[in-house]
């Protein structure tokens, strides 16, 4: 087998190949030189045909490459742990952090520079971080090239002459191949996420979910923006005509993506940002959109989004190589990756003002929450701090009927620091700027899961779009009987009786309890922060 070499103008050069485009890049963490060949910066339709030869994916008829995630379909939470090192220590919110022991760190780290030898490996270069005073320089290691697809879909893509003077902040290898054995290396299975503050690294491996990638640059960023007195966030944005700018938080499946997706308004980002003194900016350069069950007529910016350079996860395909989104038997977790500018009305740079309005979205699977609500200050610190949705059978193995969920600041599993730090601070910047907050139940209606229905998605964008507008400014608003939010009695485009959820039961007696139980459930949550 012939070496690789570097050719003119730092192309790296095999046989008559040119295979890669950017100058050698290194590592201070790696031995980078004993690589078989690496694969710099590679533009997106060569990581296309690498993908397919490779045998790692194939091509949809829109023209999305459609890859295979093998077990693992979804982030696996238990395997991620934060190294325990005197830098960070101190900080750490370490009830939520699984903590790693140092030497056992390094240790798997000379295991994994032993693997990568001989390997043909893919650097991808990125910035998280759309405002440059507090953007990071992360760069990728990854042995697939889906992988560095993916990511580069995921991130901020630097211009040529931004990569010739490139020096990563972080290092964030993923070698999904590689599989650790828990009673040597100290992890709690094959696979592991594991990051030090430290030495600014995170170690991937074991599993083929490219997520954990995109999570890891959110999970430092919110380590390190609080530190500098910048809010970070789980939401979606975006700006409306006027310059008003909206955030969207909320777990997965509850609809940031689907409602920051909006024709009448421009997308600045579908899921990470942060709140600085000079506005709101975007944390990445693309968007991870939920497919299952998409559809044109609903979410159509996403649906024409899905194109070349974009990557499907778990979709199944028809003979015909069309998605068939609808298809959850790989997983309910099918995903799709594409960078932001796909969306016609995007904000580049994707930065916008300080937010007016803010969303707190539900899937409240009791199907007793008012589909939207005004909340008071008070009111908005105790939802943030509960993070709210519902889990609904089917989901998860052994979920037989719909449980609450709660993941405090609507993020837990990506906060390193303790929640007091981002509710201190969200609650001092909506008071500064006279942010409205709102709580959206994008669940059920009608009775619980199993008996009710969906909010209609029509309806649920009417009273987002009213709210974000003024026009529900001047209505009549009565507080819940039960939780004490403010829901309006009227909104233009929606039917009076959708806005109060009572009114949609057919048992009323039924509703009354099942609101009491889950207040319940809220009370005895928040007294956890106490």
């Amino acid at each position: 087998m012939p070496q690789s070499r570097i050719g003119q103008g730092g192309r790296r050069i095999k046989g008559d190949l040119v295979l890669a485009s950017t100058v050698q890049p290194t590592s201070a963490h790696f031995d980078l030189s004993k690589a078989k060949v690496i694969y710099s910066n590679l533009p997106t339709a060569e990581l296309v045909e690498h993908a397919i030869r490779r045998g790692e994916g194939v091509l949809a008829d829109n023209g999305a490459l459609v890859t295979r995630t093998g077990k693992y379909t979804g982030r696996t939470p238990k395997d991620k742990h934060v190294v325990r090192e005197s830098s960070s220590e101190g900080n750490i919110w370490w009830e939520n952090n699984a903590e790693f022991d140092e030497g056992k760190f390094n240790l798997l780290k000379r295991k994994i520079d032993e693997y990568i030898r001989e390997k043909e490996l893919y650097v991808v270069d990125t910035f998280g971080g759309a405002d440059p005073d507090y953007r990071i320089c992360a760069r990728f290691i990854v042995e697939k090239a889906w992988h560095a697809l993916f990511i580069k879909t995921l991130l901020l893509r630097p211009k040529a002459k931004e990569l010739e003077s490139y020096e990563p902040d972080w290092t964030i290898i993923d070698v999904s191949e590689f599989c650790a054995d828990p009673e040597i290396d100290g992890t709690k299975s094959e696979a592991f996420i594991l990051l030090n503050f430290g030495q600014r690294l995170v170690m991937i491996g074991g599993t083929q979910y490219a997520g954990e990638m995109k999570k890891s640059v959110f999970t430092i960023l919110n380590y390190l923006l609080p530190l500098q007195d910048v809010l970070s966030m789980h939401c979606s944005a975006n700006i409306g005509e006027d310059g008003d700018t909206a955030l969207f938080f909320g777990l997965s499946g509850t609809g940031k993506t689907t409602l920051s997706a909006d024709p009448d308004r421009r997308l600045i980002g579908d899921d990470e940002h942060g709140w600085s003194e000079h506005g709101v900016f975007n944390f990445e350069g693309g968007c991870y959109a939920k497919c299952i069950c998409l559809s044109k007529e609903a979410e159509p910016q996403i649906w024409n989004a899905i194109r070349f350079g974009s990557v499907l996860e778990n979709v199944v395909l028809r003979d015909d190589r069309t998605p068939d989104y609808d298809d959850g038997s790989i997983t309910e977790n099918t995903r799709c990756s594409y960078p932001v500018e796909f969306i016609d009305n995007s904000v580049i740079p994707s930065i916008g003002g300080h937010p007016q309005n803010i969303c707190f979205l539900t899937a409240d699977a009791f199907g007793v929450l008012p589909p939207i609500s005004r909340l008071t200050e008070e009111q908005a610190m105790e939802q943030f701090l509960l993070g709210y949705t519902a889990k609904v059978a089917g989901t998860e193995a052994g979920v037989k009927e719909p449980q609450a969920t709660f993941s405090t600041c609507f993020g837990a599993p990506f906060l390193p620091l303790r929640p007091k730090v981002y509710a201190d601070m969200l609650g001092q910047k909506i008071q500064k700027h006279g942010a409205r907050v709102w709580l959206v139940n994008t669940g059920w209606t009608g009775g619980p899961y199993g008996v009710g229905h969906r909010m209609n998605i029509h309806h649920t964008r009417a009273m987002v779009k009213a709210a974000l507008s003024g026009q529900l400014e001047n209505v009549d608003y009565v507080n819940h009987p039960v939780f004490g939010f403010a829901v309006p009695q009227s909104c233009p485009a929606v039917p009076d009786e959708v806005l109060n959820p009572r009114e949609t039961w057919a048992d009323k007696e039924a509703y009354d309890a099942k609101a009491s139980e889950l207040k319940a459930m809220f009370t005895a949550q928040l007294e956890k922060f106490q």
